[in-house]
């Protein structure tokens, strides 16, 4: 699955990124911890988190991952969305809680 089908599947929002809709989908981490994330998120994988700093955006490029999901209706700050726009990392945002989101992508089969 590609993120832009995630989008309209889960009905997320799109924060920033959006040249990187097209990013194929392989798994999925949660968490708010960065050096966690930088262990654990994957090539091609979701990263669900509340934390919306520019630092998550440079994770989840190192890792390169298919997209961020801030939950919780957590917003990006600017210079998160900035950075997201030039490493084409989309950032997804939702009301549901990182439990529900990740109980909606196991329903997705991811």
């Amino acid at each position: 699955m590609k993120v832009e089908e995630l989008i309209r599947e889960l009905k997320l929002g799109l924060a920033a990124g959006s040249d990187g809709v097209h990013r194929e989908i392989a798994g999925c981490y949660i968490g708010d911890l960065m050096s966690m994330a930088m262990a654990k998120v994957e090539e091609g994988f979701v990263w669900i988190t509340i934390q919306t700093n520019l630092n998550v955006v440079a994770v989840a490029a190192l890792a390169d991952a298919a997209c961020v999901i801030l939950a919780d209706g957590c917003l990006p700050d600017p210079d998160m969305a900035k950075r997201a726009e030039m490493e084409e990392i989309p950032i997804l945002t939702t009301e549901k809680s990182a439990y529900e989101t990740a109980k909606a992508l196991a329903a997705l089969g991811l």
